[in-house]
């Protein structure tokens, strides 16, 4: 005889279905329901809790049902089982009611009476009952399925304290897949909950393997908040699991930690975000260049730097000749091109102030390469002829030109190509792009701004670009992150940051942002989380496969916030957002990850929010930020996250793709040591200088080495008398 899904349906009813829709039924509650306590469901359990679960007989299984609201109502008499009490008068009775959110159909999968009781759970609703049916409190083993149901259910993250305790288990391909974010007030454990679920998915995958994982993680951390959270893990002296000295005890786990100022003597790093890792965009933001006619001179200065067109006196002689080799080219090319579209039809005066560009720069050059002197020499006299014969003054003091005849243009191209077959022929600059990560030098990008606004005739505008730039150059809070004077590589950077294929320095990148100045803070950032992500993306193209990696944003209201789509509007903090958003929307078909950490879910992307397929939701009070997450959530769970504001600390609700269904969770706890640092300040213990157990709690205020820290060496001024 096989279980049926009925059996013991008696013993624990306790009411019957009033009312269905597809998202709501209603109960009456029987009276002989528990009030507080039920002991009828193999042990003592709280009843009824809103939130909790109770379980309708359907045609081939149970629809579970998660209570949203309990009320009370007046009846007329008490309906009660069994015998009635004929000629008595009932008097009115208080009759209980409650509304259930349909969450999914729990089946058995015993196949014996005597096997233990199995089930499995499922989201979705196959059959609805009827008016009437049984409505009854599941089973400690009916509660434990449907809370800890779902498949490969790898990583334990907490309990469930409204389903017996029961283990909360999530899989990693789920959570970090399709992006997380983590919503809460400041002090409801957001920042613990992100570490915890980096430490706990990072140890289950080190039992699994028995080394150190093929993981990677990139910490964003603008308030210097995780170094603590995994200052514990430390580089093992032999990785391997069937070594003697491998210990399964030692976390094998290191993260990598990068800071503006790093403590060397512990192994942290200097944070570096070179400029030549900037692209059009972020270099027009941070620059505040127009779209009228300075983002074209930054772009096509760009393009010229990364092509090493720039001279260097300091270039070894063949360099040199190559880069000179390369610049005529690049005159030659754009005088042919003015050349066919018909000098009639140019501008002239612009044409004119090119050519008057190119005479001034190879008087320059005529000092630098004097072996040449003859050939630059015939190049300065054919631009000079042609510039003499089209130059007019009108009124005095302001230059035009008038239309350039093709017999002056003949003897420029002429001693051009002479030149230029000399040094071994024309060059053509086919590459690289303004936005492809080759190295250059700060001050050579400036100079060549200067150079093509000459050459384009806009020097007035682009005044500002190139002060901005050299201001930047000659910050020292800024050149130890954004200069180039180490020599970083790309292929090291990536190294570093992402991970190589040696990871026993680290599975987790822990990049400290509390230090970088306020003027690059979003560009640097930026800067990062586009690197990353197109370094997946070349990835996935080389390889046909993706390199899973997870990037988590603390304090992500700063950095993705909602924005008014002005394209003449394009700062520092649009850019970053902009960057996100594409890594939401994309960043899953390259193996990117992103989880989100923020106290003002309200002040974030929409975009970002949307792409977000699992929530984990601490407590939330402000009114405006729970609309927001009603609205993002799909799920019918308006029962549920009207706790929000009442959720204690280390407490969360998890939900979406996750989750099998919607659980209150009790994140695990993490020792105080891999807590990341960011607790409530200890106001009571510093003014009365002991804490709970009566140890002393010493806090001066010496802020002699916090200046001398913060100005830097003080400089010495030698005054002379006159």
């Amino acid at each position: 005889m096989s279980h049926a899904p009925f059996e013991h349906a008696e013993s624990l009813r306790i009411g019957t279905v009033d009312f269905v829709s597809p998202n709501e039924i209603k109960v009456a509650l029987d009276i002989e329901a528990p009030e507080s306590v039920a002991l009828n469901a193999g042990g003592p359990r709280p009843f009824p809790r809103v939130n909790s679960y109770v379980i309708i007989p359907v045609d081939d299984g149970f629809l579970v049902g998660q209570i949203e609201w309990l009320t009370v109502e007046r009846s007329p008499f008490p309906k009660r089982r069994g015998m009635q009490d004929f000629g008595l008068v009932d008097l009115p009775y208080p009759l209980r009611k409650m509304s259930l959110n349909p969450l999914g159909t729990l089946r058995s999968k015993s196949t014996s009476p005597e096997e233990n009781e199995k089930y499995s759970f499922r989201r979705g609703a196959d059959a609805f009952p009827s008016i009437g049916a049984s409505v009854l409190l599941p089973t400690d083993n009916q509660i434990r399925s449907i809370v800890e149901s779902g498949e490969r259910r790898r990583v334990n993250i907490g309990t469930s304290p409204l389903a017996g305790n029961a283990r909360v288990c999530i899989d990693p391909d789920r959570l970090f897949g399709r992006h997380l974010a983590v919503l809460g007030n400041t002090g409801s454990g957001k920042s613990c909950s992100v570490a915890g679920l980096i430490r706990w998915s990072l140890e289950q995958a080190q039992n699994r393997c028995g080394a150190v994982p093929n993981a990677r993680f990139i910490v964003l951390d603008p308030n210097g908040e995780y170094s603590r959270a995994f200052a514990d893990s430390k580089p093992p002296f032999n990785p391997h699991p069937f070594s003697k000295e491998y210990d399964s005890s030692k976390p094998l786990l290191n993260a990598r930690i990068f800071k503006v100022t790093p403590d060397t003597e512990t192994g942290e790093l200097l944070l570096q975000v070179p400029i030549w890792f900037w692209n059009s965009a972020e270099w027009s933001s941070f620059t505040q260049a127009k779209g009228g006619a300075q983002r074209p001179v930054l772009r096509q200065a760009l393009r010229e730097v990364r092509a090493g067109r720039s001279c260097d006196q300091t270039c070894a002689e063949e360099e040199r000749q190559l880069k000179l080799r390369k610049y005529l080219s690049a005159m030659l090319i754009q005088i042919n091109a003015a050349l066919r579209l018909g000098l009639e039809k140019s501008e002239e005066s612009k044409f004119g102030f090119r050519l008057k560009a190119y005479l001034d720069d190879l008087e320059a050059k005529k000092q630098e390469f004097s072996l040449y002197g003859v050939e630059l020499a015939a190049i300065s006299m054919a631009l000079t002829a042609a510039i003499a014969s089209t130059m007019r003054e009108y009124p005095p003091g302001n230059h035009y030109f008038r239309a350039f005849s093709e017999a002056l243009i003949i003897p420029i191209q002429i001693s051009l190509l002479g030149l230029i077959g000399k040094l071994g022929g024309i060059v053509y600059q086919e590459g690289p792009e303004e936005d492809c990560p080759r190295p250059f030098d700060g001050t050579a990008f400036a100079e060549q701004i200067e150079f093509v606004g000459q050459q384009q005739n806009v020097s007035q505008f682009i005044d500002y670009l190139v002060m901005r730039i050299r201001t930047m150059l000659s910050d020292s809070r800024m050149k130890s992150i954004v200069g180039t004077s180490d020599g970083i590589t790309l292929e090291q950077w990536l190294t570093d940051y992402i991970g190589g294929v040696d990871l026993t320095r680290g599975t987790i990148a822990i990049l400290d942002l509390s230090l970088v100045p306020t003027e690059v803070i979003h560009i640097v950032t930026a800067v990062i989380a586009r690197i990353v992500f197109e370094a997946l993306q070349r990835y996935k193209k080389l390889n046909n496969v993706v390199l899973p990696t997870v990037l988590v944003m603390e304090e992500a209201h700063n950095f993705i916030k909602r924005y008014k789509d002005d394209t003449d509007n394009h700062d520092a903090a649009y850019v970053c957002c902009q960057v996100f958003e594409r890594i939401a929307r994309e960043g899953r078909k390259f193996g990117l990850g992103l989880v989100l950490s923020s106290q003002r879910p309200s002040e974030l992307s929409p975009t970002v929010l949307s792409q977000c397929n699992s929530f984990l939701l601490h407590r939330i009070s402000n009114d405006r930020d729970q609309e927001l997450v009603n609205r993002l959530v799909p799920d019918n769970l308006k029962g549920l996250l009207r706790e929000l504001p009442s959720l204690p600390s280390q407490v969360a609700i998890l939900l979406g793709w996750a989750s099998e269904l919607p659980v209150l969770v009790k994140m695990n706890d993490l020792p105080k040591s891999q807590q990341p640092h960011s607790d409530d300040p200890d106001f009571w213990n510093v003014w009365t200088g002991k804490d709970v157990d009566g140890n002393l709690v010493a806090r001066k205020a010496n802020w002699k080495p916090i200046t001398d820290d913060w100005q830097g060496p003080a400089r010495q001024c030698i005054r002379t008398e006159e």
